[in-house]
């Protein structure tokens, strides 16, 4: 398949042309319009300094419905100590810039560069992005962030300072949007700390027909804000 150029037009070429590796374009900005539409086609941003903006859409797409979360013995043990506190949208700068720190090899893809932190602030700041954050004595020790359209929740990354605060942050969210009946967490690419916790591989062509339908949904609004009780029970 091409590798196609954006221009100044705000849109994408259609998910399927992408290649085998789920490259389908690069170039143009990383205004809120075109990221909001990027993730209604099924298209995400992801690359690294000193790269142009590269946008993707994988085949097959992991995807974690929320009432498939997976928790282990050892994290419900973590969990029923309430070893942490939870949030949700209290720290997103915080939360971003804690993604962006160096990880894991595992997640090394998910860095992110000093722009992409920018679009997402302003997103977050326009409604669309939100994160989950877990404290330990007052500080900030795990968390994650992504984009709510409609019935989705487009998981963007997570961090972890302390054994099993991702999980739980992860755990929280998923409860969270089963309670309101999202339609599924993207999960974009696959790991197997993902696997393990209940994501799943669906192909594009059926993530493409979920999306499709579920950011139509207009049922879930007021889901979100700092003010808005979390529970992992």
């Amino acid at each position: 398949m091409p590798l196609f150029r954006l221009s100044e037009r705000l849109d994408f070429p259609p998910a399927w042309l992408a290649r085998s590796d789920g490259l389908l374009c690069f170039g143009g900005d990383l205004s809120a319009q075109r990221i909001l539409l990027a993730y209604e086609k099924g298209i995400f941003p992801w690359f690294s300094e000193n790269e142009p903006i590269l946008w993707w859409s994988p085949d097959p797409r992991l995807v974690l419905f929320p009432e498939n979360i997976k928790v282990s013995r050892s994290l419900k043990k973590t969990i029923k100590k309430n070893t942490f506190n939870l949030t949700m949208d209290h720290a997103f700068e915080e939360t971003i810039l804690s993604c962006a720190k160096p990880r894991r090899k595992e997640y090394a893809g998910t860095w992110l560069v000093e722009e992409m932190i920018e679009a997402y602030i302003q997103l977050h700041n326009l409604g669309y992005a939100h994160s989950i954050e877990t404290w330990k004595d007052g500080r900030l020790v795990g968390g994650l962030y992504g984009i709510c359209l409609g019935g989705i929740f487009f998981g963007e990354s997570m961090f972890s300072f302390e054994d099993d605060a991702s999980k739980t942050a992860l755990t929280a969210l998923a409860r969270h949007l089963e309670q309101h009946r999202f339609d599924l967490i993207d999960c974009q690419v696959t790991t197997n700390h993902l696997l393990s916790m209940g994501a799943t591989e669906i192909s594009r062509n059926t993530y493409l027909d979920i999306i499709q339908r579920s950011i139509k949904r207009t049922d879930l609004r007021n889901v979100w804000g700092p003010g808005i009780p979390l529970g992992v029970s």
